[in-house]
């Protein structure tokens, strides 16, 4: 037996699925499947699920035809209302899940988001924070050439793709919240088969922090278009959920509720509901 792993073709991508491969016991070959977001990252507009169906519509329609036996994804860019037939079936124990400065905090910070964006325009009120768009290493290449003076990426990602010694700052939940499910891969299967070898891969702690935060990003409709972000902790059998939330006027909604791990879902929902 071979399992199949699927996922987009950048650097980190790649390095995620063979993160994936390394806890697997069987032998494993990695697909690379280009998305319409790696073909053109410019049209975020073009797609009724926002920038997450972006980056991984084309690797799900392969799973679901059997072309691929698991997808491989950031869980941070696969949408909060997938399909029932295509679960998520693991979620790896979770890198960092904050956010860097690399680079200074001059003139021009580049940021691929808007939650990103609109935190950092009031950490750094004198500076301006513009688009930037492509994978890391593009960013970084960006950078270099002086189009900016500093970017805001995850610190999972540069860890990963051992670039960690770029970053300046790394920013705490306060000062930047973190997207939703940060720093978490996630593998999706097909519903009704057996992935028991992914036993390796699956973390619990990662699986009800993701299940706290995708249920806050769901229940506010939260897509890449809409500002918002949450950070979930396990201590024991108890779970801490912050979040933000930004409206239509700018103002900002944070919140941090504390429960049971087993209450996940619901706390993520009320959580929610009380910044609403």
């Amino acid at each position: 037996m071979r399992v199949r792993i699927g996922t987009r073709p950048s650097p980190l991508a790649i390095i995620q699925a063979e993160m994936i491969a390394s806890k697997i016991p069987i032998e494993t070959e990695i697909i690379p499947i280009r998305t319409l977001g790696d073909k053109n990252m410019n049209a975020f507009t073009s797609d009724p699920n926002g920038v997450k169906g972006m980056f991984t519509h084309e690797i799900e329609e392969c799973l679901s035809a059997g072309e691929i036996d698991i997808a491989v994804h950031s869980l941070k860019d696969l949408a909060v209302n997938i399909s029932p037939e295509l679960p998520i079936v693991a979620y790896s124990k979770r890198g960092s899940p904050f956010d860097a400065l690399v680079g200074n905090a001059g003139n021009v910070i580049g940021s691929s988001s808007l939650r990103r964006r609109l935190q950092a325009e009031r950490l750094y009120p004198s500076c301006r924070v513009a688009a930037v768009r492509g994978n890391v290493g593009t960013r970084l290449r960006k950078l270099d050439e002086g189009e900016y003076d500093g970017l805001i990426l995850s610190v999972a990602g540069l860890e990963r793709l051992g670039m960690s010694q770029r970053i300046t700052r790394i920013f705490s939940a306060e000062e930047i919240m973190p997207c939703s499910c940060q720093g978490i891969i996630a593998c999706q299967g097909r519903i009704d088969e057996d992935y028991g070898y992914l036993s390796g891969v699956n973390d619990e702690i990662s699986r009800d922090c993701a299940v706290a935060e995708r249920s806050f990003s769901r229940c506010l409709g939260a897509g890449c278009n809409i500002p918002a972000g949450a950070y979930a902790e396990v201590f024991g059998e108890t779970l801490t959920l912050k979040g933000l939330y930004i409206d239509d006027t700018g103002e900002f909604h944070r919140g941090k509720i504390s429960g049971k791990r087993k209450d996940a879902y619901e706390l993520g929902m009320t959580l929610a509901e009380e910044l609403t």
